[in-house]
């Protein structure tokens, strides 16, 4: 690599981490944040590590080893707080970055396992949403991934014990994070690579059978401890249904053909800049260069049977395709550098939109200088001013230097995101509604803080958010209550439901949904039923 490539990666460096961690805690938890941290802080209450439960009612929907991995964080750190599992996202993100380095440089020159690895972590899903939320699927995409490229490895070194071991105890990492999406990935992975090879003997072999011997050990030691504190009759069931539940199945063949059509270009959209790269697929050399590559052409294949999973599913998610995203970049980026050589006229075209986007960020820096609101970050001058410094080098560069735009553009949008850091996120807190629920939730926390007989009225909706801020606060689960009621049990319920007794209102907690408003109130008495 040239000494302008050296210095692009230095400046990115140096970059990254403040462009992932300022302001990493500011915004309130979503609910899918909160039931994860939510399960972690019920095990830790309950002194339950291995059938979880939310409100003190059992989970069934996933697994808990990433609520393990979270409550690990919060043990370190000692704090119940937003920026300990997103901690452990960036962590999982930075884990993950440098392993689609370590094994891409296995095959590409330095330079493009750099544009692979960085490219991931700059992608537009990844960057501005994903690595901010403390989420199961940067983790598990992770341990995916993973178990993708050891097939790969230990196949060509035709070493079918480490292959089979290690591919099925990743599978089993993963069922223990979301259940049975992994052992479709190993599935569709084993019979598509090995069949294209094949190499039919070894998915018939000892090594075969010992790692699912070992998947299924494993899985079994978990739910044989389960069984130590709650039925196993609820879980199958619940797993099959969360994997299928966003399929044909629920929603029929017209949706599902809809989104057969549209899935392609949202993912695009999700996935810019780096999704571009999908141009490079309309090349007469198509097929020729990547079977040039055995590399490429399994990131391909790989990505072309797993895919079919979610392009199938109606209900997706892009964080679900954090695993994909590799394979698929993997692809985009050696056709970039076969483009780029040949200086084509698509490559020609999309360096133009890069540049593009320089330009646009570069404007956008200048907005702090003329919006009142972005005026209120304090020290919003002097951010504004380094943020307009910066991707005006950059923009000199890409002007100057052809070679190295792809890593300008990478640079670059760690500079928007630091700019996102400094001056979006506080603006959306300051007029999230959210921060009004979650300061609801922790005043009426921190007045009940001792009460142990605060409790969830019957089947009232309380978001998972709001339930996580007031059990973090008190330190106590807020379980569910549907008889029983005794003067001077406060209860948190829906006002435009009709109880059973009188009460005296304490407070309010607000909800997301709908903006609603659940009501806190003190048992006075129990009223008795008319006979009619």
């Amino acid at each position: 690599m040239n000494p302008t490539t050296r210095l692009l990666l230095l400046l990115f460096g140096l970059l990254l981490l403040p462009s992932l961690l300022i302001n990493l805690g500011l915004m309130t938890f979503i609910d899918d944040e909160a039931i994860r941290s939510l399960v972690a802080l019920e095990m830790k209450l309950s002194g339950n590590y291995v059938a979880p439960t939310l409100n003190g009612v059992w989970y069934y929907n996933k697994p808990p080893l990433f609520n393990w991995i979270l409550l690990g964080y919060f043990n370190l750190f000692g704090e119940w707080k937003e920026w300990v599992p997103r901690l452990a996202t960036v962590v999982s993100l930075l884990g993950y970055g440098a392993t689609i380095f370590y094994f891409f440089r296995k095959h590409y020159a330095a330079r493009l396992a750099w544009i692979n690895a960085l490219g991931f972590i700059t992608c537009g899903r990844v960057l501005l949403w994903d690595s901010q939320l403390g989420l199961i699927d940067i983790t598990y995409s992770w341990v995916t991934f993973l178990a993708f490229m050891v097939v790969y490895h230990a196949f060509e070194r035709q070493r079918w014990w480490t292959l089979f071991l290690v591919s099925y105890a990743l599978t089993a990492a993963g069922f223990l994070m979301k259940g049975l999406p992994s052992v479709v990935f190993q599935g569709l992975t084993l019979l598509a690579w090995f069949g294209y090879r094949r190499a039919w003997r070894p998915l018939f072999s000892l090594a075969h059978v010992a790692g699912g011997a070992l998947f299924l050990a494993i899985l079994g030691v978990y739910y044989w401890q389960y069984t130590q504190y709650h039925s196993l009759a609820e879980i199958f069931p619940t797993l099959l249904s969360e994997s299928a539940k966003r399929t044909a199945v629920q929603y029929g063949w017209k949706d599902t053909f809809l989104h057969l059509l549209t899935f392609p270009v949202e993912m695009v959209y999700h996935f810019l800049p780096w999704s571009l790269g999908v141009v490079f697929l309309f090349h007469r050399k198509l097929w020729s260069w990547i079977r040039e590559d055995a590399f490429t052409f399994y990131l391909a294949l790989i990505f072309a049977v797993n895919i079919l999973l979610y392009w199938t599913s109606v209900e997706v998610y892009p964080r679900y395709l954090l695993m994909h995203a590799p394979l698929l970049f993997g692809v985009f980026f050696y056709l970039q550098e076969k483009h780029a050589v040949a200086r084509t006229r698509v490559y020609r075209l999309l360096e133009g939109v890069w540049g593009g986007f320089l330009v646009i960020f570069w404007l956008v820096a200048f907005l702090p200088f003329f919006w009142e609101r972005a005026q209120l970050v304090e020290g919003y001058f002097w951010k504004a001013g380094v943020l307009v410094l910066l991707l005006t080098g950059l923009i000199g560069v890409f002007w100057k230097r052809r070679n190295e735009r792809v890593f300008v553009l990478l640079t670059a949008l760690l500079v928007f995101r630091l700019g996102f850091d400094w001056f979006v996120l506080p603006d959306r807190y300051r007029e999230d509604w959210g921060t009004l629920c979650k300061e609801s939730s922790v005043q009426i926390a921190e007045r009940l803080r001792t009460v142990p007989n605060l409790y969830l009225y019957r089947n009232t909706g309380l978001q998972y958010t709001n339930s996580f801020y007031i059990t973090a606060v008190r330190q106590r689960i807020l379980e569910r209550k549907f008889e029983g009621f005794k003067e001077g049990d406060y209860l948190i319920f829906d006002p435009a439901v009709e109880l059973p007794l009188t009460w005296e209102p304490v407070g309010e907690i607000r909800l997301r949904q709908e903006k609603k408003i659940l009501q806190v109130g003190r048992v006075q008495a129990l009223v008795e039923k008319r006979a009619d």
